[in-house]
């Protein structure tokens, strides 16, 4: 049997500098802040993926406008190796109500976030996002030079 990343994806939903983040409900880190995400469903695309992952963890509808990049860490998650499609979205309806198994959504403003204050390599996204919002063209992923 092959030992293969799990396929995920994170959703940046973004209006300006401020974005929403999900407060786990389960472990790993019950409790912590979070981008919107889940497992890829099989017969699923990555971005349909992520749009019904934005909708069922924060009740909003939302339209993909970019890539972040991918986060493939073998470590970004301690309960096995997962690999991240990190979508950006605008957001299209909706108010952030946590659902599934997000216990809150709310805005945040994206400047006022410090180091540790996500969990995951959440942190690392939220970096990535400051420069992305400068200039749209670029794309991140685990281990580039930053």
């Amino acid at each position: 049997m092959y030992k293969n990343p799990k396929p995920t994806v994170d959703i940046v939903i973004l209006d300006g500098t401020r974005i929403v983040l999900v407060k786990r409900g389960r472990e790993p880190f019950k409790g912590k802040w979070v981008f919107p995400g889940g497992f890829i469903d099989h017969g699923e695309t990555a971005e349909h993926a992520a749009v019904r992952e934005a909708k069922e963890e924060t009740g909003m509808d939302v339209e993909i406008i970019g890539l972040l990049g991918v986060y493939s860490s073998p470590d970004r998650d301690p309960r096995d190796h997962h690999l991240s499609i990190v979508f950006i979205a605008k957001p299209i309806q909706g108010s952030p109500l946590g659902g599934d198994d997000a216990d809150e959504a709310k805005w945040h403003d994206l400047h006022e976030l410090r180091p540790g204050d996500l969990a995951f390599d959440h942190d690392l996204m939220a970096s990535d996002l400051g420069k992305w919002i400068e200039d749209h063209s670029l794309t991140f992923w685990s281990t580039r030079q930053r």
